[in-house]
């Protein structure tokens, strides 16, 4: 199955779950090979391939599950168990052995997991305020490679009075927000 197969899929199984469960809101289920997988795909673009990817509140798999069809080796964390099964479901319908699905919450994650060794960064989407996700990340010194949405300067002015970091923003090309890439600073 190449990418563009995988992606078919990946809408397909979104779709079913979605009656099951909550993955996206249900106003974007009309469009989400542009709303959700085009969005998570630009990260691709800002993350160097030699990179291990650590996806931060997973959920549907944005954008931990796109990036890892298009290679990257992605471990998603996610603490709802209907949401990891979900996306078990997508690492074997996908055929994807470069993803690992943990259920744990990111802290407790973060906390037994030596993630200071290799080359690591993490990603997240639609999933908490900048200042807490740099309360999750801060002591491992990774960058982050985040999707926000326009209030993102607000966050980062938030964050900047708990954290000290440097921070680019990169216009989005399927929406009104930002790559967010943060770097902890020296």
């Amino acid at each position: 199955m190449n990418n563009k197969e995988k992606f078919i899929k990946y809408e397909i199984l979104l779709k079913d779950w979605s009656t099951k469960i909550n993955l996206v809101a249900p106003s974007t289920l009309s469009d989400i090979q542009n709303r959700h997988i085009a969005d998570s795909a630009q990260l691709a673009d800002y993350i160097p391939k030699d990179t291990k990817i650590i996806d931060l509140g997973s959920g549907a798999g944005f954008p931990g599950v796109v990036l890892a069809i298009l290679g990257w080796d992605v471990i998603c964390i996610e603490s709802v168990g209907k949401k990891t099964t979900f996306l078990n479901t997508l690492k074997q319908e996908l055929d994807l052995p470069n993803l690992t699905i943990i259920n744990d919450r990111i802290e407790n994650f973060l906390s037994k997991t030596p993630v200071n060794a290799g080359n690591f960064v993490f990603t997240a989407r639609a999933f908490a305020p900048l200042t807490k996700i740099l309360d999750y990340t801060a002591k491992k010194k990774r960058r982050l490679f985040l999707l926000k949405g326009r209030e993102i300067e607000s966050e980062i002015n938030t964050a900047k009075k708990k954290h000290k970091f440097d921070y680019k923003l990169y216009k989005s090309k399927t929406g009104d927000g930002f790559i967010t890439v943060i770097t902890p600073s020296k």
